[in-house]
């Protein structure tokens, strides 16, 4: 078992978590990436490089993305086939509960199901105001936008299969974005999930923690902002198509039909290459799937559309309400069923499970504390 702990001008409690880690389990091994901190701090690198961890260095500061790859990269060179656990370095994961996601990797790894175990706080007791904010914001737009439920999206406890380390070391982005990043596209490479509860520990009112709610809520919700703007796209042209149509021909449903079919295929071309990404996939699958959510939302449509413009709403206002109501479930059943990875597809060195039948399970216990300066116990390195 590799934990990596990605470190930016760590305080002394670094030490004491790669310590007790060593006191717990002598068969650990540590691999900590100084992201540039400087000379200020090279005392806590030499400290924990005597305690027997790895310590890699950046020249200057590349982000968590790039320290957390670096990790990865080290242990696919010397520890191939090892599992892997991701820690934080300000001292907020404590020893007992990297240990609990460990465990349950060992768990998994027994039962022969590869599993994304993710440590997860419960936010209660005494927290502070901003991170208790901030995490109710991000778990509802990342519900939106991921289309799963997760109780703690800022985590960076994480315990990594060794068949999902290419994968996850794959994914895109840089600093934050890359954390989440791995969670959004989950469910659509068809990577199980799982939660473990762990401690909430908050260190001088959680001033390390680098989350601004509102805009990494914005690159949460980019997938579900950019499927808004390719649905406006598709607004327009269906719109400004129907009322020519109807204002040429004067018969609503072929002047629906004629303008729907132009602008869904706007829509699909649109979406497939941009909001989901999927152009790597069998289009002729994609493309039926689209054309049966079509023509489902279609038939929705013109019932709608009949339906108030009976009652006298204006065309217009009609069709915007028609289409804010359809929004919602065309977003989720595209990027679920549409776009969604096929069965047997592979991510990495593992089979996974297709995307829509992908599982995360949440918490069903409680934690007990386990400070992790409980121990000071060096190794040789």
């Amino acid at each position: 078992m590799i934990v990596v702990i990605p470190a930016y001008e760590p305080g002394p409690r670094l030490a004491g978590v790669v310590a007790g880690l060593f006191a717990a389990d002598p068969d650990i091994e540590i691999v900590v990436v100084d992201d540039g901190s400087g000379e200020g701090f090279a005392t806590v690198f030499a400290m924990v490089e005597g305690l027997g961890a790895t310590v890699l260095r950046h020249a200057a500061n590349r982000g968590k993305a790039a320290a957390l790859r670096t990790g990865f990269d080290r242990v696919l060179a010397v520890h191939a086939g090892d599992d892997v656990v991701t820690a934080d370095a300000d001292g907020q994961h404590t020893v007992m509960d990297i240990l609990r996601v460990a465990d349950a990797l060992r768990a998994d790894a027994a039962a022969g199901a590869p599993t994304l175990v993710l440590g997860c706080r419960a936010f209660s007791g005494r927290v502070p105001l901003r991170s208790r904010a901030g995490n109710t914001v991000a778990r509802g737009v990342f519900r939106l936008a991921a289309g799963w439920s997760l109780s703690d999206t800022q985590t960076g406890l994480r315990g990594i299969p060794s068949q999902l380390l290419e994968w996850v070391r794959d994914q895109p982005g840089e600093r934050f974005a890359y954390e989440q990043n791995v969670l959004l596209r989950c469910r659509r490479a068809g990577v199980r999930t799982r939660e473990v509860p762990i401690e909430t520990v908050y260190l001088d009112g959680n001033a390390s923690s680098h989350f601004r709610p509102i805009v990494d809520s914005v690159r949460i919700m980019l997938p579900l902002l950019l499927f808004a703007g390719s649905s406006l796209i598709a607004f327009a042209v269906d719109t400004v198509m129907l009322l020519a149509l109807t204002a040429l021909t004067g018969a609503l449903v072929p002047s629906i039909l004629a303008a729907r079919v132009v602008s869904a295929s706007v829509n699909f071309a649109v979406n497939r290459r941009v909001v989901f990404r999927a152009r790597r996939r069998g289009m002729p699958r994609q493309l039926i799937r689209y054309a049966v959510l079509a023509a489902a939302l279609l038939a929705s449509n013109i019932v709608w559309l009949d339906a108030l413009t009976r009652y006298g709403m204006p065309l217009v206002l009609a069709k915007v309400v028609t289409e804010a109501v359809l929004f919602a479930t065309s977003y989720g059943v595209q990027r679920s069923f549409v776009f969604g990875s096929p069965p047997g597809a592979q991510q990495g060195r593992t089979e996974l499970e297709p995307g829509p039948s992908a599982r995360h399970s949440n918490p069903i216990a409680a934690t007990a504390r386990m400070d992790a300066n409980e121990h000071h116990i060096g190794r040789n390195p």
